[in-house]
């Protein structure tokens, strides 16, 4: 298993940065995109450096409505891809969506592909789904932006099984002590507190950036 951040508000040494986030997830066969970042082209550019063709791009997961998580939609869908979004999307993006791939609507939580778990919709006035994947130690949690709060996302993914990592934004979240029993720490695009939780957790935390490896299991 392997997690590479695609889009992110910095960037690694040839790749483009921009405000949003996307993350890679190589699991046994599958290539799963979350999120896309907001704009297509800083998306593909990252792509490419990576040798990644949207062809290869299974699955994409949407974690929430919000234009810099969903921009780069529309220039990396294709026939044959799923795309699960939150089912509180709107009437006519949802329609948008189902016209250039399958749509799949996710309420509540589920096992999405064999080790990968989306937490369903979470929050009340921003709705929002975290995806939680499987390691031989434990999940890791991906979030887009965690509105609904880090604390109640790390609580819903403990239905799956023993957290051990949260990659993505952060949010408002500032109940660091929550985060004590993580051995994998990445603080990405949104993240309020980033400086205190990279000076907290300095042996923990990894750097977020277009084109970083967050983890890769060998």
């Amino acid at each position: 298993m392997k997690l590479t951040i695609l889009y992110d508000n910095q960037a690694k040494n040839g790749f483009k940065s921009g405000w949003g986030f996307s993350c890679l997830i190589k699991y046994a066969d599958k290539n799963i995109m979350f999120d896309t970042g907001w704009d297509a082209n800083v998306l593909l550019h990252n792509m490419g450096k990576l040798g990644i063709a949207k062809e290869e791009i299974e699955i994409i997961v949407l974690s929430h409505a919000h234009w810099d998580h969903i921009g780069g939609l529309t220039q990396v869908m294709h026939p044959k891809m799923e795309v699960y979004v939150p089912a509180s999307f709107s009437k006519n993006l949802k329609h948008e969506i189902s016209q250039r791939a399958a749509l799949r609507e996710v309420n509540d939580a589920r096992e999405i592909v064999k080790g990968v778990y989306t937490t369903g919709e979470l929050g009340e006035d921003i709705k929002e789904q975290v995806l939680a994947v499987e390691t031989d130690d434990g999940l890791i949690v991906i979030t887009g932006c965690a509105h609904p709060g880090l604390d109640i996302i790390l609580k819903t993914a403990r239905e799956f099984g023993k957290v051990i990592g949260a990659i993505g934004g952060f949010h408002s979240f500032d109940k660091l002590d929550q985060l004590d029993n993580l051995s994998l720490i990445v603080p990405c695009h949104c993240t309020a507190y980033k400086t205190a939780i990279e000076r907290r957790f300095s042996d923990r935390v990894k750097p977020c950036g277009s084109g970083e490896i967050v983890y890769e299991e060998k």
